[in-house]
């Protein structure tokens, strides 16, 4: 392991905390705690984690309004933990930046998966493709994607997104124009391989064109929905 892997897991809950960090403590990850919203900014703020288990129902401050301020500061990938009727709560999640989410119950092996998942897509740069190492920087019209310092810019203006955003949109600008429908989307990007809620592409899809559209209205246009089927990245020839 070239550097340790720190990960912070919130919940107001102590057993769902302690369960979450027995078994990412197995996989050598270094695992903090916090017992509720108000805590957990402070922490998430002071420190650079490589991933944040956040529960969304928590005194003091719950998890959307965390996740918001966060997401001014920093891109630090995050998992909401959900129970099951909060739909509505999950979208609002997807909405305010969060990464992906886990159920509740859950069992403990799925939230484990869930990080690693989030860990491999975060620090790799090229997307299992035997020929992209020699293409790490992507670029368009429009649009240009520097893998190598995950960094997008459009119309030569940086656009910050969050590492999932970033993620949905290097795969689907490593195959322009053709189309992918949101469960392969989210086997691919999410790392799905079981269903999951396709709301959470169409969620994050809408704030990947939100933020470009701030920058350049052409950029944002390049992802286009193909009604019944799923998304494409457009590049126009002309």
């Amino acid at each position: 392991m070239e550097q340790e892997t720190r990960i912070l897991v919130v919940d107001d809950e102590e057993r769902i905390r302690r369960l979450i960090r027995m078994y990412l403590e197995r996989e050598d990850y270094i695992v903090e705690e916090a017992e509720n919203g108000k805590e957990a900014l402070d922490k998430a703020l002071a420190t650079d984690y490589d991933v944040i288990v956040l529960d969304i129902m928590m005194p003091e401050m719950d998890g959307i309004e965390v996740c918001q301020a966060l997401r001014k500061e920093k891109t630090t990938p995050v998992i909401m933990l959900t129970a099951k009727g909060e739909e509505a709560n999950r979208v609002q999640g997807f909405e305010v930046g969060a990464d992906d989410y886990i159920v509740k119950p859950f069992s403990p092996r799925e939230a484990v998966l869930r990080v690693k998942a989030i860990l491999r897509r975060v620090t790799q740069t090229s997307y299992n493709d035997q020929d992209t190492a020699s293409k790490n920087i992507l670029v368009f019209p429009h649009i240009t994607i520097d893998n190598d310092a995950h960094r997008v810019t459009a119309d030569g203006e940086e656009v910050s997104l969050t590492p999932k955003e970033y993620e949905l949109l290097c795969f689907l600008a490593k195959s322009p124009d053709k189309v992918f429908n949101r469960e392969h989307l989210l086997k691919e990007v999410w790392q799905y391989e079981f269903f999951g809620d396709l709301r959470t592409v169409d969620t994050h899809v809408k704030r990947l064109r939100e933020k470009l559209s701030k920058v350049s209205k052409e950029a944002a246009k390049m992802i286009v929905t193909v009604w019944g089927v799923g998304y494409k990245f457009e590049v126009d020839d002309k």
